[in-house]
């Protein structure tokens, strides 16, 4: 891919960035409140939200992991780079954001950096991209940045997901922090969030 094919990232850079990250920060700070993130960017293989998340979160000091390996999303990757200077993560375990694009085959939570004792910020951030943010099975959250017990209806999600997330939450200070995506919308799940389903996991 070249200079001259290289689709465009914002159209407004510097206040589209920090509307998205505003989002972003909302989004992690309200944990089951959908917020809007931003319509599809031309051209490029990603769902609006995800697209403007990358854009507003990744710098070069950030190894980005692709679930996917197909010729769209290396010209993704490629895009991306060219945007934010955003290096490609060799493993899991050096991601500081991992784009998941195919939430029934996500590896396990374990496989991704969880930060230090001394460092717990330096985790990863798994977005993922789900069906629907309203339509799967109700699981109750709960922590702060709640006022109550939230009931949140996640799509698409592999069987053992809660469970896995359970222990990420024990491990707080530590763990994961995921934001999951559907077309220009998402949902933040913080490390502090606990979460319970129907069957008590």
């Amino acid at each position: 891919m070249t200079a001259s094919t290289l689709k465009p990232g914002f159209g407004d850079p510097v206040h589209e960035s920090q509307r998205a990250f505003r989002a972003a920060l909302e989004a992690l700070s309200r944990p089951g409140q959908i917020v809007p993130l931003g319509a599809a960017v031309e051209g490029v293989a990603l769902h609006g939200a995800m697209a403007h998340l990358l854009l507003s979160l990744c710098d070069e000091e950030t190894p980005v992991w692709w679930q996917q390996d197909t010729p769209e999303q290396l010209q993704t990757l490629q895009w991306l780079r060219f945007h934010t200077g955003a290096p490609l993560a060799p493993t899991l375990a050096g991601a500081a954001f991992a784009v998941l694009s195919a939430a029934l085959q996500l590896p396990p939570l374990e496989s991704f950096c969880s930060g230090t004792p001394e460092s717990p910020e330096q985790s990863a951030t798994l977005l993922i991209e789900v069906p629907s943010l309203e339509s799967g099975p109700p699981a109750q959250w709960s922590g702060p940045g709640l006022r109550d017990t939230k009931a949140v209806c996640i799509a698409g999600l592999p069987a053992g997901f809660w469970a896995q997330w359970q222990t990420n939450h024990a491990l707080f200070p530590q763990g994961v922090d995921i934001i999951f995506c559907c077309a220009d919308r998402a949902i933040g799940l913080p490390r502090s969030t606990r979460v319970q389903t129907q069957k008590g996991v």
